[in-house]
């Protein structure tokens, strides 16, 4: 059974209720893999604790197979039978691809053409069509959309869609499930599709945990947006810029954005060299390699911690750990250096 979207409304504009996050869940049994928490740097002397979520341990290397196989199992058969055409730089493509693969779903990935090679390779193994544009977020969405017009494919949108932020929600209701006392929960923003749905599973389930966004100083759309109270784009040139691939979207979703509003308490920004140190520090242990988007949660609660609320129990979430070796490698010579 199906449960209705957007029986709850902020500004005219659809959000996500508990119902539908829970729905998610079940769907998602036995697809994605309910990651542990994992305890990081505690010291005897540092009340704070921090734990890991490691979504790098999903089947794809990352949490968007969450959303993604949420979404496309929402569709009816008539429409899974059109095919599913998606626009990513890496990560959620991978996750649309291996959903559609379980469902038996023709998948079509718009990616750039500055994509890591890891991801790009990792997508067409899965057995989707990949359609290769420039480095702009809004150049490879457009692409995607020209493409369904023409051949009949459903889109599944990286983030700004109600089945996408409820499937990411599903996450929350982990963490709540596993460290019921946590008081901080530190997300990275790219989309907004994580944040939105992490954030509205938590707040409607223990409203006094405090949600703070994590992005690159490069490509602080979000933050900006958030401080601005309306969505604020920013140029390709500027957030192709920031290591952090993953988080190189030029705007938050308008879905998104109505969640981040409501849900999140602040978002905060990391310099490239934090991101770098974070990379190097979670690879210490095999666990919890992550890539530099998948880092900056963890960045945010190391470097940023005297701008925010002194919680003891806290959790980042590690976004995705699908890292080329070499570039790793680089990272760890350059600090012996």
């Amino acid at each position: 059974m199906h449960l209705p979207i957007g029986t709850d409304r902020l500004n005219g504009m659809i959000t996500v209720t508990l119902d539908e996050i829970r729905l998610a869940q079940a769907r998602l049994h036995g697809i994605s893999r309910r990651t542990p928490l994992i305890e990081f740097l505690r010291t005897e002397s540092d009340p704070c604790r921090l734990f890991l979520k490691p979504e790098n341990q999903q089947p794809i290397g990352a949490f968007k197979l969450r959303g993604a196989y949420n979404k496309i199992a929402s569709l009816t058969e008539e429409d899974r039978q059109r095919g599913v055409i998606t626009y990513s730089s890496g990560n959620h493509g991978q996750g649309v691809a291996y959903a559609a693969r379980a469902l038996r779903t023709k998948a079509v990935i718009v990616m750039p053409s500055n994509a890591p090679a890891i991801k790009r390779d990792a997508t067409a193994a899965l057995g989707a069509e990949i359609v290769l544009v420039g480095p702009g977020s809004a150049e490879r969405q457009l692409k995607a959309e020209e493409l369904a017009a023409q051949y009949g494919y459903v889109i599944v949108p990286p983030f700004n869609d109600e089945q996408i932020i409820a499937g990411q929600g599903t996450i929350g209701l982990e963490i709540l499930e596993d460290l019921p006392e946590v008081e901080t929960v530190f997300v990275p923003v790219g989309g907004g599709g994580m944040i939105s749905g992490v954030a509205t599973a938590m707040k409607l389930s223990k409203p006094s945990v405090k949600i703070i966004g994590v992005e690159p100083e490069l490509a602080a759309d979000a933050q900006a947006s958030l401080r601005a109270g309306k969505i604020v784009p920013f140029p390709a040139g500027e957030v192709s810029q920031t290591i952090a691939d993953g988080l190189r979207t030029q705007s938050i979703g308008p879905i998104n954005f109505e969640h981040i509003r409501r849900y999140v308490d602040d978002i905060v920004t990391v310099a490239e060299d934090e991101i770098r140190e974070a990379v190097r520090l979670l690879a210490a242990n095999p666990e919890t390699v992550a890539e530099p988007s998948g880092a900056v949660a963890v960045a945010g609660f190391l470097f940023r911690r005297d701008q925010l609320p002194k919680t003891k129990m806290n959790v980042a979430i590690i976004s995705g750990g699908n890292i080329d070796p070499k570039l790793l490698e680089e990272f760890r010579v350059a600090k012996v250096r």
